[in-house]
């Protein structure tokens, strides 16, 4: 962050996002609509003005950059959740699945990759499985007490269920419908 004096107060204005950012805020982009088969080098450079060997300077390899995605997305997701154990757990992560869908108009990242998990690199397969461990675990801690794990288990897969069902109908209301009778019979 920088900070400047404009008529004597401090003002802090943040810097533009770096080319390595740019770089994965448009291949996220990308892989959310067309998953990792749906995007190139060539893309991801076309959408940042930059050439592609400027990506293959800060990923070498399609599988580096893909792993860097969902690593980055899943870090995101868990850091908007907060603590599991505070009042309004299950809302957040309801509304976390919902806000793709709802808010970016897109498709999980992880999902995405999920969908294509036999045909994609072992070690973004491996970053796509910690996203859904992860958020079984903090489902379940959000959950807490007899059959939690199943019942976390549960809720997130019908939260990506029923994302993937809402966008694949273009109708982005079929999520809430279906999410409110899952936190329902799960909590």
């Amino acid at each position: 962050m920088n900070a400047t004096q404009t008529n004597g107060t401090a003002e802090t204005r943040r810097r533009p996002p770096d080319r390595r950012e740019r770089i994965l805020d448009a291949a996220e982009r990308l892989a959310r609509r067309g998953g990792y088969h749906g995007f190139s080098f060539r893309d991801v450079a076309a959408a940042v003005g930059i050439k592609s060997a400027s990506v293959h300077h800060h990923f070498p390899t399609k599988e580096d950059l893909a792993r860097e995605l969902a690593s980055r997305y899943c870090a995101r997701f868990i850091s908007r959740l907060g603590d599991p154990t505070k009042s309004g757990a299950v809302e957040r992560l309801v509304a976390g699945y919902r806000s793709a869908v709802r808010t970016d108009d897109q498709m999980c990242l992880c999902g995405m990759f999920g969908a294509e998990i036999d045909a994609i690199p072992a070690a973004v397969a491996g970053a796509v499985k910690g996203f859904y461990r992860l958020n079984v675990d903090w489902a379940a801690r959000a959950l807490r007490g007899k059959g939690s794990e199943a019942r976390a288990e549960t809720l997130v897969a019908g939260l990506a269920g029923a994302l993937l069902i809402a966008r694949s109908m273009g109708e982005a209301g079929l999520y809430d419908r279906v999410a409110e009778r899952l936190v329902k019979a799960v909590v």
